[in-house]
């Protein structure tokens, strides 16, 4: 028994978040299975032991060589370009058809809901025979430039949210003499960070584990850490210490990105609403 009134709010607070403290357990267990399977030695990684005799770490040492650095490069070069196009393409649109008002609108909201149900694999031969005669193909860059299209994912959640804001906002700014272009920068896009930032997060994640744009349209020298792992696999199919320890290094930017976006999110909603 713990005595005290300190003991007491520190079970009180256990009781409290007692069902959070059992999820975050399981969604961790995994994670920490793998780190202590990465640096066991080779023949007790094959073994039934969960706690190595002996630490390794210079597993992670042995994975991450020439082919890891080289697919990290091509993934974060395809994650960070294919991000940053979604967002100067898509918000604009979002804007549009939140904001204005004019003939065709809800039209074109079909046609972009419509385009979120076209799976990629219809679109994939035409688009793949239009990409070889740019003689793009073996790059990444059939995966990265159409985003500077627009997401049609993107670009209905992004709308979703932008209606919910106050007109009040933007008609003050006109009143000011803000164009409509400095309105939506200056104004609704910082009220808009919670929106942002999850379909940021979103596309960040999509292309980092992509699989299948990587495996029609790139060389293996272009090839991303989904396909590097997968091969890596391949090639070490017994050895799991090692097999885990590439697959920690592989999510280890996806949780660094995760968190930092994360503080962004909190602070976009500290920002939004009416005040009265």
């Amino acid at each position: 028994m713990i005595p005290g009134a300190r003991g007491r709010r520190t079970l009180l607070w256990v009781g409290t978040h007692a069902v959070a403290i059992v999820l975050a357990a399981m969604f961790l267990a995994p994670l920490v299975f793998m780190f202590l399977t990465a640096v066991m030695s080779d023949r007790q990684a094959l073994s039934a032991d969960l706690w190595p005799r002996e630490w390794h770490f210079g597993n992670f040492r042995r994975v991450f060589g020439g082919d890891m650095v080289r697919w990290t490069l091509n993934s974060t070069m395809y994650a960070a370009l294919s991000t940053a196009f979604m967002l100067v393409s898509s918000v604009p649109v979002a804007y549009a058809l939140a904001r204005f008002r004019f003939r065709g609108r809800g039209l074109a909201l079909v046609v972009v809901i419509s385009a979120m149900m076209l799976p990629p694999q219809v679109t994939m031969v035409p688009l793949y025979i239009v990409w070889s005669r740019f003689h793009l193909t073996g790059t990444l860059w059939p995966l990265i430039v159409p985003n500077l299209f627009g997401d049609a994912f993107s670009i209905f959640l992004l709308r979703q949210f932008l209606v919910t804001i106050p007109r009040e906002y933007a008609d003050a700014a006109r009143v000011d003499g803000c164009g409509e272009l400095r309105t939506m920068l200056r104004v609704v896009l910082p009220m808009a960070k919670p929106a942002l930032a999850a379909v940021a997060l979103f596309q960040f994640f999509y292309c980092w584990n992509d699989y299948y744009g990587p495996l029609v349209y790139a060389k293996p020298e272009n090839a991303t850490l989904a396909i590097g792992v997968a091969t890596f696999r391949a090639a070490h199919h017994v050895e799991w210490n090692l097999t885990m320890a590439a697959t920690l290094l592989t999510i280890l930017p996806v949780l660094v990105v995760f968190f930092l976006a994360q503080r962004v999110f909190i602070q976009g909603v500290t920002l939004t609403g009416v005040k009265g």
